[in-house]
């Protein structure tokens, strides 16, 4: 289980990050990822947060309950990697229909090709915004 403290918990943040975000997509899942200014105190003070969407297209509850277990290990993996040279932002993780099928390789390789992918993007995106006011 990830920390209380690296989870994304309320439906603005949610919101935000689905709306503003950079946003990747594989087979099995679609990352978005938003990105706070790194000049901000709060960035640099904040961890990445992390938040999982798995509809109910993706199954029933236990399919869900399993896909969700599944995304949740598979980025705890990543706290010390990828995410952990990014502070200050939020990422979510939504299950496409696909996931209830995908074994456990095939779910982290996705997850792992997307995440690393809309990170790129999100902070390309960063730099652009702050380079546009110099």
């Amino acid at each position: 289980m990830l920390p209380r403290e690296k989870r994304v918990r309320t439906p603005a943040d949610f919101s935000k990050t689905l709306r503003s975000g950079a946003r990747t997509g594989r087979r099995n899942v679609v990352v978005s990822a938003y990105l706070i200014e790194p000049t901000s105190a709060e960035a640099e003070a904040a961890p990445v947060r992390v938040g999982f969407v798995v509809s109910k297209a993706v199954g029933n509850a236990v399919v869900r309950n399993r896909v969700k277990r599944r995304l949740r290990a598979a980025v705890a993996e990543q706290l010390d990697g990828p995410l952990d040279g990014h502070p200050g932002g939020t990422v979510v993780v939504r299950a496409l229909p696909p996931s209830a099928t995908a074994g456990w390789g095939e779910l982290k390789k996705d997850l792992d090709s997307a995440l690393g992918s809309a990170l790129r993007k999100a902070a390309g995106r960063r730099r652009s915004v702050m380079g546009a006011g110099t």
